[in-house]
């Protein structure tokens, strides 16, 4: 029930309005104070709690770090959303964000909703010229088992709408486009579309109701998910015969997001950029310049194989055992307790052996000085 209060951060639920809405206008979190090992140690006692509880919050949510991977994507998203302001009678392309779990396609899709949405309110004010409230973007995620009248009723669930529990597959897409036109909606992200089985029953009827959104709705539709290639998004199906399939796959642009890797000198710069950029927000009194990208270069890209969910993970968990034990830093012998996904844990032993053995570096050549 929605009593017009305002949602706090931590219990958002990105599936509904309200909640899309505070995440893409709430201030960006501030920064606690860094403190050296004296102001900490003569805070009184409910200072420091408050602190450490600042400090928690912070580090749960040091992230998204705008790196080249985040940035090629919103560059690429900008391009295609923006190339979609043709008049109602064409039909806008699709995107596909389609990459490996572990390297921030949620996490960078929700970055750059957030953006477009700050940019459409700012551009064309909180409310439509009929006096209602603007929406530029309707987030849902998928299920497995989602159906054509399961996706237009969680999107009638996004909206608020009263209507969201009854009537037929046509009547709820009918009102799903009543929504979009009052509100103005420009983006539509799906998220987690992998869990569509596509050459089964359902899927045919997602890709074909996902055709008439391109179609009939004035918006840019952005789906998430995983090997989505794989599942005949793309192509002509699974069973290489559905036409609808092979005809989203024409609409539709695939984009990606690669992982860090260390085989190449530039390769190695963007890892040293990224773990700087950590640096610079980590809150412990005890860090120190290269503690991360000098001290733990080799270690945290072992530990993380390149992805950047795996290495925040990590970071976040670790972050919370430097302040809760008063180590307040960060370093392998503190890292080595901490537990990251089971994924990253079982890559982690190989690569780990060749970067110890001088196979493979994460630290890149120092550069040159140029003589005067």
């Amino acid at each position: 029930m929605n009593d017009g209060s305002v949602p706090q951060p931590g219990s958002l639920a990105l599936s509904r309005k309200e909640d899309f809405k505070a995440f893409a206008e709430s201030p960006r979190r501030s920064r606690p104070d860094l403190l050296t090992r004296k102001q900490l140690k003569f805070l009184p006692t409910q200072a420091r709690a408050d602190y450490d509880r600042q400090r928690r919050q912070w580090h749960a949510n040091i992230g998204p770090v705008k790196t080249p991977q985040l940035t090629e994507l919103h560059e690429d998203l900008w391009d295609i959303v923006d190339s979609n302001e043709q008049d109602g009678d064409k039909a806008k392309g699709a995107v596909a964000v389609d990459a490996f779990p572990g390297l921030g396609k949620t996490t960078s899709v929700l970055a750059f909703a957030r953006d477009f949405h700050q940019r459409e309110i700012e551009e064309s004010g909180a409310f439509t010229s009929q006096g209602h409230e603007r929406i530029p973007v309707c987030r849902v995620g998928l299920t497995g088992n989602t159906g054509m009248k399961d996706l237009n009723r969680a999107m009638l669930e996004f909206f608020g709408h009263p209507g969201q529990m009854r009537g037929i597959t046509a009547q709820f897409g009918r009102r799903v486009l009543d929504c979009v036109l009052s509100c103005d909606v420009r983006l539509v992200v799906l998220d987690d579309l992998h869990f569509l089985k596509w050459g089964q029953k359902s899927g045919i009827e997602v890709s074909n109701h996902l055709k008439w959104i391109a179609n009939e709705f004035p918006v840019t539709l952005l789906m998430v998910g995983v090997e989505l290639a794989k599942k005949g998004l793309f192509g002509e199906g699974t069973n290489g015969r559905d036409t609808a399939l092979a005809q989203t796959g024409r609409r539709t642009t695939r984009l990606g997001l690669r992982p860090f890797t260390i085989d190449t000198e530039a390769g190695r710069r963007e890892w040293r950029q990224m773990l700087l950029a950590l640096e610079q927000r980590v809150v412990l009194t005890d860090k120190h310049p290269g503690m991360l990208a000098d001290d733990l270069s080799d270690y945290l890209f072992a530990r993380s194989t390149g992805h950047i969910g795996s290495l925040m993970t990590l970071i976040y968990r670790s972050c919370q055992r430097a302040v809760r034990t008063g180590a307040e830093r960060l370093d392998q012998e503190l890292m080595d307790r901490v537990k990251n996904d089971e994924a990253s844990e079982a890559a982690r032993l190989e690569l780990q052996a060749a970067l110890e053995k001088k196979r493979l570096t994460s630290r890149p050549r120092p550069r040159s000085r140029r003589p005067a």
